[in-house]
């Protein structure tokens, strides 16, 4: 019987990371900070370069094709789906967004930064506009055009459903960025009214919103799709909690936090335990690996246990967040 669920353990770990190739992470593990940082551009740098018009012709109807209409893309800040063929200037056509704004930086349409699909999204146009090169920021008047969206005279904030895509995007950017080779410098900050500097913020905000809205089928399929273009994954989806890892606080950080916090039992027939310091609290998100939020609550002193007698047998994702949002953490869990 223990041969058995080795066995089946094997090849539920190889279907649910099938996607990622087989050591492309390899040099990232065990590292934070700066040296993290730095691992990660060396695996996604040089990748392979197309032209702008490339974007519109043929890749981003891939990467962004509605999985319900093969004839139609999502647009980013609308969620709207719309025929491939409608791309064009007019008010609801649909064209390049730039999710790294391009004044930040002064790379134009040019490659590599002008033309990495990794952070271009097709968009509606006049959305596009209204966001124009704003940094990402909460509040604002909303959108009528695009519910969920609000802006104001220095930010913009997306909707709840795509905030952690524009989170990861912003991320990729500027990890891949690191001024070598005649490219720009791109750094991720902490303030607003950053244009015409090769910055982007606000950096706490796009924090919260990675773990907030974690990668969904959608984009993971997007970064699979770039990948077979470009040669080149964007980390941030495939692992999330390297954000925090890089940019979180360092006074508190997901080491600190989560150093004595257990899970068990794991493989699990019906409830999961967690042990901790009486300290602490933590929020929590249970997940199917194919993105699907299926649980989320609330962990304390006086609620240690998580009832998930429901679920199927299979591989899933608890994610922990401190309840002072400064880091997070990820658990494997194995129902029997």
């Amino acid at each position: 019987m223990r041969s058995i669920f080795l066995v089946l353990l094997l090849v539920i770990n190889a279907l649910a990371f099938s996607q990622i190739p087989d050591g492309y992470y390899d040099g990232a593990e065990g590292l934070g900070g700066d040296e993290l940082k730095a691992a990660l551009h060396g695996i996604i740098d040089n990748h392979v370069e197309y032209s702008y018009n490339d974007l519109r012709d043929f890749i981003l109807k891939n990467t962004d094709e509605d999985p319900d209409n093969a004839n139609n893309v999502i647009l980013l800040y609308t969620g709207r789906s719309q025929a491939k063929s409608t791309f064009g200037g007019g008010a609801n056509d649909w064209n390049r967004e730039h999710v790294w704004a391009k004044s930040h930086g002064g790379f134009g349409n040019n490659p590599p930064c002008g033309t990495d699909a990794h952070h271009i999204r097709p968009t509606d146009a006049s959305v596009n506009s209204e966001r124009g090169n704003l940094d990402f920021d909460e509040g604002g008047t909303p959108l009528t055009e695009a519910p969920g969206c609000k802006k104001d005279g220095d930010s913009f904030e997306p909707r709840d459903e795509v905030k952690g895509d524009v989170a990861r995007m912003i991320f990729y950017m500027a990890v891949r960025y690191e001024g070598s080779n005649g490219e720009p410098d791109l750094e991720v900050v902490d303030y607003v009214n950053t244009s015409p500097a090769p910055e982007m913020g606000k950096l706490q905000k796009l924090l919260d919103w990675n773990m907030t809205d974690p990668p969904d089928d959608f984009e993971k399929n997007r970064n699979e799709v770039i990948y077979s273009y470009q040669e080149n994954r964007n980390p941030f989806i495939d692992h999330p909690e390297y954000a925090d890892l890089i940019w979180g606080d360092p006074n508190s950080t997901i080491e600190n936090v989560f150093e004595n916090v257990s899970v068990y039992p794991n493989p699990f027939n019906s409830t999961v335990t967690l042990d901790f310091s009486s300290e602490l609290s933590f929020y929590y998100s249970l997940s199917s690996y194919d993105g699907k939020v299926i649980l989320k609550g609330n962990i304390n002193p006086q609620n240690t246990s998580i009832n998930l007698s429901s679920l199927k047998s299979g591989l899933y994702l608890l994610l922990l967040q401190d309840e002072k949002s400064t880091g997070f953490k990820s658990y494997k869990l194995i129902k029997q």
